[in-house]
C-alpha cells in the first residue's frame, strides 16, 4: 500500500515523491465516499473503453473522472482558496446527481 505523506500546510500530499492536491478536508465524510466511489467507477470506465477502443466511451469516462476530482477538490479552483459556500457549491450538484441516479 502506498503512503502519502500531507506537506505542512496540507494543501497536498507526496506520494512516491510525486507532490499531488490533496482532497478538501472540510468534505462531509458520506460527501467524500461517495465522490471516491464515482472517482474508482470511472477509472475503472476508462480502461475498459480503452480496451474496447472506444473513443466516445473514453471521453464519457474521462469526464467522470475529471467531474469527480474537481468536486473532490483535486483539481480546479484550488479548496484552500475557496470560501465554505463555494466549496459547498463545487461538489453539491455532482453528489445530488450521484445520490440521484444510483441504487
Amino acid at each position: 500500500m502506498t503512503v502519502a505523506e500531507p506537506t505542512p500546510d496540507g494543501h497536498h500530499v507526496v506520494i512516491k515523491g510525486r507532490k499531488w492536491r490533496a482532497t478538501d478536508p472540510d468534505l462531509p465524510d458520506d460527501v467524500a465516499a461517495l465522490l471516491r466511489k464515482e472517482l474508482m467507477s470511472a477509472r475503472r470506465a476508462v480502461g475498459q473503453a480503452l480496451k474496447a477502443q472506444d473513443a466516445r466511451a473514453e471521453r464519457s469516462a474521462r469526464d467522470r473522472v475529471q467531474a469527480a476530482k474537481v468536486a473532490l477538490g483535486e483539481r480546479g479552483t484550488p479548496w484552500w482558496e475557496q470560501s465554505p459556500e463555494e466549496r459547498k457549491a463545487r461538489w453539491q450538484p455532482l453528489t445530488q446527481e450521484l445520490r440521484t441516479t444510483q441504487p
